[in-house]
């Protein structure tokens, strides 16, 4: 199995909630909106997140068990390049219906973060980390940053 992923797909209890926050909210254009099922957001080169709803997700992959279905255990990042970025950013979100888990603030890693929830739960880490960056051929560059002092 190569190394890649191409879709992260979400199970969400609210799908029309989800619509509201990143279509109308953000702006976000979808890829792919099959009403009460799925919609799906190109979200990088080659990537899709598809927002499920999560009575339809059980169903698609369940194989005769019960199938957790709400997200927990994982955030997704968005990168931005400064600190103000992030403030703005995680403003946009609450503006869109979104929940402020963390503010802006110094991060561990060294650089500066903060973190909201969408309508379903969906924890969104927004970061200036100056130790990240994507190379002209995809590659992901993880560098180390000096932690606060």
């Amino acid at each position: 199995m190569q190394q890649q992923v191409h879709f992260v797909t979400v199970a969400t209890a609210d799908l029309a909630a989800a619509r509201r926050f990143y279509r109308d909210g953000l702006g976000w254009q979808p890829t792919l909106d099959v009403p009460g099922e799925i919609i799906f957001f190109q979200i990088g080169p080659g990537l899709v997140l598809g927002l499920f709803d999560a009575d339809g997700f059980a169903r698609d992959i369940d194989a005769g068990g019960r199938v957790e279905t709400r997200p927990a255990g994982f955030t997704l990042s968005h990168n931005v390049a400064t600190p103000d970025d992030v403030d703005r950013v995680l403003t946009e979100a609450q503006a869109a219906g979104g929940r402020l888990l963390k503010p802006g603030q110094r991060a561990d890693f060294g650089g500066y973060h903060g973190h909201f929830a969408d309508p379903n739960g969906i924890v969104w880490e927004v970061a200036c980390n100056p130790g990240w960056r994507v190379d002209p051929d995809g590659t992901v560059v993880l560098g180390p940053v000096d932690p606060p002092a």
